[in-house]
């Protein structure tokens, strides 16, 4: 969840100006920042969360529901799929999100990294 960080204007340019599933205002407002052209306002941030950008919470899924996920794989979170009910859940239940986040936590913390041979250590993770 996308709940607490920053977005770069490359990473939302083309949601705010060419995707359907946006609300207006919120993406005539981060074009405001993020200019059509690419090479221009680039490296200007914009929060995840609109409503609490410095909060751990719920609000990330409120956003969702009204169609101002900030990257476009956030939106497809809730864009007609088979997550629109668990965002529904989240954004109707706080305590349901903060309990799934922490089993989430905890199963992945119980992940044992592989190691020696059998481990993989990329010098860029793009590749």
């Amino acid at each position: 969840a996308h709940t607490i960080g920053l977005a770069r204007c490359t990473n939302f340019r083309n949601r705010t100006y060419h995707e359907k599933n946006i609300n207006g205002l919120f993406a005539r407002e981060k074009q405001e920042s993020c200019p059509r052209t690419a090479g221009h306002g680039d490296n200007n941030l914009a929060p995840l969360d609109l409503q609490t950008p410095t909060a751990f919470d719920n609000k990330y899924y409120k956003n969702l529901l009204g169609c101002k996920g900030l990257l476009h794989s956030d939106q497809q979170l809730f864009n007609g799929g088979s997550t629109d009910s668990i965002v529904h859940a989240y954004a109707g239940n706080t305590d349901a999100f903060y309990a799934d986040f922490v089993a989430a936590m905890i199963k992945m913390g119980d992940n044992k990294p592989l190691t020696g041979i059998d481990g993989e250590i990329r010098m860029d993770c793009r590749k």
